[in-house]
């Protein structure tokens, strides 16, 4: 997995075709996001520390609305 911006996993997660579930463990939050079976993004924040990550080739999951 790679680093993604906002952006990219809003588009991801607001698209109805993917689901998502959201994990928290004490100050840790992990949101994934998946597309049929296949994990193709996470959010991980931890404490002031937040981060976006990306499977290599999540630019096809993108809606038409995000990519360049």
């Amino acid at each position: 997995m790679k680093l993604i911006m906002k952006t990219e996993f809003d588009n991801l997660r607001l698209n109805p075709l993917h689901d998502y579930e959201t994990d928290s463990n004490g100050e840790k939050q992990v949101v994934k996001i998946y597309c049929g079976e296949l994990l193709i993004a996470k959010k991980l924040k931890q404490k002031k520390s937040l981060r976006f990550f990306g499977v290599n080739g999540y630019e096809k999951y993108l809606t038409k609305d995000d990519v360049s």
